[in-house]
């Protein structure tokens, strides 16, 4: 029997970007701007909270480590979830939780009923990120795919910037509980995204959903012919990978697993580090309050700048040497750091900075994502940021274990420093043969590279 046969996967790697394409990436930047303003909401409140509870500085860490707990247990189980239940799901799923306890922290009255609500928080948190990512690089055109993906999380600094912002302007006045209740505005786009946010197109042709393939596949590629017998495939072997964990070892992956869990933890260890005590090593350093906040704004920024400017450079290149030059070149400048500069080179040290941790943290699941198939690609991030988490929870506890030795200035940013050399060794060690785009030349041998033949069998 003869029957025309669309490789799905080749379609959207040479697809052109479309109007479409635009929609998923605005809905994919919205939620992740909802999930970083719930993220850093808790430092916006922290000085008001410990002033009004009576907090220690120890128990308002533990408080703040509630979310990272949460965000790690989140990001390994709605990770997995999402390869059995469809990414589109799992997002609203997380959405719901994240701004929903949010929301209920304004009713929090002890620390206690806080902490709680901030580790549910933090479930959703997690386990929005790895599934938003994976539909924006199931979606993106493969030659412009790491700069759609950094762009899109692009939307945790902007978020993070709002939450500071309306916290400047709003918590004065109306008081700490009036960030929380801005915090349910996600809940009230849940139609919206129901309606506009499609579904992982990967997952709707290995579910065999033909009709809503087709719809979503005529978007992406309006000139594409199709007729009534056209049936959609996928390019990658999904033998073995219907236990999704397991996969994640299985098929020459097992290496290169370890190493991107071991980069995921040493990233956000340096950016949890210095996210949390910059300032205070600058004003160790010499320098005033206010230069010391400017310092951390810098780092932000420069995180910004990497990680589009990473993409851009990923996409003409691979992640794999991008990567592994930028955690070179931030622990270069951490170290760097430690010595005394004009104001214009530390400024720009720090940006540097920035852009190896917080850019290097939003690029790494990048190539998470295009290393694993279709149907672990969720999975696999999960597990990998996960994992990263423990890296954020222990970094902000090393580095104040670190400040009570007094070692000198050069030698605190030199410890510092030390996770990106590993991290760099780690992503150099990654095994490209053994990712999706490794075997491309083998499938395509096996499968159909072109977008308007018609195979038949």
């Amino acid at each position: 029997m003869n029957t025309n046969k669309l490789n799905i996967n080749t379609l959207v790697d040479e697809a052109k970007f479309t109007p479409f394409h635009w929609g998923v990436l605005i809905w994919c930047l919205m939620i992740i701007i909802f999930d970083g303003y719930d993220l850093v909401i808790y430092g916006v409140v922290l000085p008001i909270l410990m002033q009004e509870w009576a907090l220690t500085t120890v128990q308002a860490g533990l408080l703040a480590s509630t979310a990272l707990f949460g965000m790690m247990f989140g990001a390994m189980s709605f990770g997995t979830l999402s390869d059995k239940l469809g990414r589109k799901k799992t997002i609203m799923i997380c959405i719901t939780i994240f701004s929903g306890f949010t929301f209920l922290g304004a009713f929090a009255t002890t620390p206690t009923e806080f902490g709680t609500l901030r580790f549910l928080a933090g479930l959703g948190i997690g386990g929005v990120m790895p599934n938003v990512v994976a539909l924006m690089t199931e979606y993106a055109p493969k030659r412009i795919r790491s700069t759609l993906v950094a762009i899109m999380f692009s939307g945790y600094a902007i978020g993070g910037m709002a939450s500071a912002l309306l916290g400047a302007w709003l918590v004065p006045t109306y008081g700490w509980k009036i960030m929380f209740y801005l915090a349910s505005i996600p809940l009230f786009t849940l139609p919206l995204i129901w309606k506009f946010l499609p579904e992982s197109l990967m997952f709707l042709t290995k579910k065999g959903e033909t009709e809503q393939t087709r719809a979503i596949v005529q978007k992406i590629a309006p000139e594409q012919e199709m007729t009534a017998e056209t049936t959609f495939v996928l390019n990658e072997a999904t033998v073995g990978d219907d236990a999704p964990l397991r996969a994640l070892f299985q098929q020459g992956r097992m290496f290169s697993t370890l190493m991107f869990w071991a980069a995921f933890f040493m990233c956000l260890l340096m950016v949890y580090a210095l996210g949390s005590w910059l300032p205070k090593l600058m004003i160790q350093a010499g320098y005033s309050l206010g230069a010391s906040l400017m310092f951390l704004f810098a780092l932000n920024i420069g995180g910004m700048i990497g990680a589009i400017g990473g993409g851009v450079l990923a996409d003409k290149f691979h992640l794999k040497p991008v990567l592994t030059t930028m955690f070179t070149v931030g622990a270069i400048a951490l170290i760097l750091l430690g010595f005394n500069s004009p104001q214009a080179v530390l400024y720009t040290l720090i940006a540097v900075a920035g852009a190896a941790t917080i850019g290097s943290q939003i690029l790494l699941y990048t190539f998470v994502a295009q290393f694993y198939p279709t149907a672990v690609r969720s999975t696999g991030m999960g597990w990998a940021s996960g994992i990263g988490r423990i890296g954020a929870i222990v970094g902000p506890v090393l580095t104040g274990a670190l400040l009570t030795f007094e070692l000198p200035h050069q030698m605190n940013f030199l410890v510092i420093a030390i996770p990106g050399v590993l991290a760099a060794i780690a992503i150099f060690l990654v095994n490209l043969k053994a990712s999706v785009d490794g075997q491309t030349h083998v499938q395509h041998s096996i499968q159909t590279p072109s977008l308007e033949r018609k195979v038949t069998q």
